[in-house]
């Protein structure tokens, strides 16, 4: 098929779709009637129909996945860009020995009986909306990290999964790591004394992306569907395929990427922790100019009470912080975690972990987890339930709020926001070093932002006492993608 002739052929077929099963079930606001969703156990010899959504990076380990187990099957590729098509259906091919349909256009594949499962691997302002749709869909759902774009969405998501009976994952497949389980169970036990601090990590170098001017996007990709629920905008080359990831619209910086991850932990330390009291978050771009609008450079500071979860990114060249660079510390009373190994109070040497009972689910890696919930229909089967995804992202949305809302101040004089909280100057002195010493910046020339300190009540995740920041917490969505105030 020459290429005009393919780019008709999609254009008809999705143009078809749009006027499918699937809109004529829309409702107001975005929703959408159930289309039956299966219940009951599914036998060991009953074969899982996949679609994969998102497959230029992390979708196509989504891919490998799903096509390297017995009794699963890729039946899908979707993704807005077909220039990925042929290279994708030829991996599904050589590994799986058959060749799964390729289309651009989610709303295709909800309109099929019988697709079982949704993965999601595509950008982040996607995730929530179409897990909302599978989830109305009858699909059960994997959905990569972070679950939503912004706090509302993502308690839309666990909302969904909850009202018809999906089985959602969480894709912080750190949650399935035999490691950081037991370390979670050691702290929980107390026999290391009280967590102080649960710290995350995020160092992961990121140079600068420059400049792309805006043009026509190619030909085989539907920018207008690659946008779905963001504003409509110019296409550029910074957007499609990575670089989105650092602009508000389609990202959340890397404390909502990479980060996500250790933040997961960090909250996962602290028995029975949702949304914090308060956040305050700080940092900036440093180091270059581009076309970015994410910081590169973050801190972040959560009050649970007696434990205070304190967040760093850091996107220019540094050094680790007791041995980790993208991970976790946990300041106890009789040590600290570094990772998972234990170092007592005062000694440079690790020591054994307490010996206590952890528990994973069933299935081995965290997609095979997956499937073994979405065969035994139990949520709690799930090493990384839709839930404690959406709370664990909102920390990253809450920090990200903070920061956006914040006065650019210089570094001297040094600030007192923190009060009395000398973990927090410690954190803050570090990233000042950092910076200056590691980097060579010229603090005295150079500004951050410094963030408004947001209270918030947990339960019914809102930001209290600042409607400015309270309105962030959901966004102005583009029809027909909008993710609705509730469910009906």
């Amino acid at each position: 098929m020459s290429r005009s002739t393919r780019r008709n052929f999609l254009k008809i077929s999705l143009g078809a779709a749009g006027s499918g099963a699937f809109w004529a079930r829309t409702r107001a606001h975005g929703q959408v009637a159930p289309a039956g969703p299966a219940t009951g156990v599914r036998g060991a010899n009953d074969t899982i129909r996949v679609a994969v959504a998102g497959v230029n990076g992390r979708g196509t380990s989504h891919i490998s996945a799903f096509a390297g187990m017995d009794k699963v099957r890729v039946a899908y590729i979707v993704d807005p860009d077909a220039r990925l098509f042929d290279s994708r259906v030829r991996a599904v091919e050589s590994k799986a020995g058959y060749r799964p349909q390729a289309v651009q256009d989610i709303r295709r594949v909800l309109d099929d009986k019988q697709v079982d499962v949704v993965s999601i691997a595509t950008p982040n302002h996607w995730h929530s909306l179409m897990t909302i749709w599978a989830c109305q869909a009858g699909k059960d759902v994997y959905v990569e990290k972070p679950l939503s774009h912004n706090v509302h969405e993502g308690r839309i998501a666990v909302e969904a999964a909850r009202k018809y009976g999906r089985i959602v994952q969480h894709g912080t497949q750190s949650r399935t790591s035999g490691g950081h389980e037991r370390v979670m169970a050691a702290i929980h036990s107390g026999k290391l004394g009280r967590l102080l601090v649960s710290r995350g990590l995020c160092y992961k170098r990121r140079d600068s992306i420059g400049f792309k001017p805006t043009r026509q996007p190619p030909a085989e990709l539907d920018f207008d569907l690659w946008l779905g629920p963001a504003p409509e905008q110019p296409f550029h080359e910074n957007l499609v395929h990575y670089n989105w990831h650092w602009f508000w619209d389609t990202g959340n910086g890397d404390i909502g990427n990479q980060g996500v991850h250790e933040m997961d932990l960090a909250r996962w330390a602290i028995r029975g922790a949702t949304l914090p009291r308060s956040v305050i978050s700080l940092g900036g771009r440093f180091g270059y100019e581009d076309q970015g609008q994410t910081a590169n450079t973050q801190l972040a500071f959560f009050d649970f009470g007696e434990t205070q979860l304190i967040f760093e990114v850091r996107g220019l060249k540094t050094e680790r912080f007791h041995g980790q660079g993208v991970g976790n510390i946990f300041h106890l009373e009789e040590g600290m975690i570094c990772g998972t190994k234990f170092f007592p109070k005062g000694s440079r040497e690790p020591a054994p972990l307490p010996e206590v009972e952890s528990h994973r689910g069933p299935g081995g890696d965290h997609f095979r987890n997956f499937i073994a919930a979405v065969r035994s229909r139990k949520v709690e089967d799930l090493n990384a339930d839709v839930l404690e995804g959406h709370y664990s992202s909102a920390l990253c949305h809450l920090a990200n709020i903070s920061y956006r809302l914040g006065e650019l101040v210089p570094f001297n004089p040094r600030t007192r926001a923190f009060g009395d909280n000398k973990d927090a100057y410690e954190t803050l002195e570090r990233m000042e070093q950092h910076l200056a010493g590691e980097n060579g910046l010229r603090l005295q020339e150079l500004k951050y932002r410094l963030g408004r300190k947001l209270t918030v009540d947990p339960k019914a995740e809102t930001i209290v006492g600042d409607e400015q920041a309270a309105r962030m917490l959901t966004r102005d969505y583009r029809k027909p993608f909008v993710v609705p105030e509730r469910l009906v």
